[in-house]
């Protein structure tokens, strides 16, 4: 098997986080939300489409339980923007940025990285180009 990319991370959301995770990722982080299918009662989950290839789902559900240091780290994403413009775009919506590493190692190589929670605990990893 020749894997290409990931295509979806699935992420349980609360039953009634739905606002909050479209105001976080829609709104603060700038990424597309496509909830049409969710908002139809077609399917359990919605979208927040980070780029033509790649997605993370969010399912809204009552049985979610936090992230722990045992149950989940991070997700990364690669951004086109530097460190310093992620930061400056995060400080303009709002988001407190947990840590920024200058080069962490990611499957593209070496790269300078945000990192911000979302409202549910999950840490995001926002990683440069390189």
């Amino acid at each position: 098997m020749q894997a290409r990319h990931i295509d979806h991370v699935n992420l349980r959301i609360p039953e009634d986080g739905v606002g909050e995770a479209r105001e976080f990722y829609g709104e603060k982080l700038g990424f597309g939300i496509e909830d049409a299918l969710y908002a139809a009662d077609e399917k359990p989950f919605f979208d927040v489409r980070l780029s033509a290839t790649a997605v993370i789902h969010l399912w809204p559900t009552e049985s979610f339980e936090a992230p722990s240091k045992t149950n989940y780290d991070h997700v990364a994403v690669v951004v086109e923007e530097s460190v310093d413009e992620v930061a400056a775009e995060l400080a303009d919506a709002g988001v407190e940025v947990e840590k920024t590493l200058e080069s962490p190692l990611g499957a593209t190589g070496e790269a300078g990285a945000v990192y911000v929670r979302d409202p549910f605990g999950y840490r995001v990893e926002l990683k440069a180009r390189v």
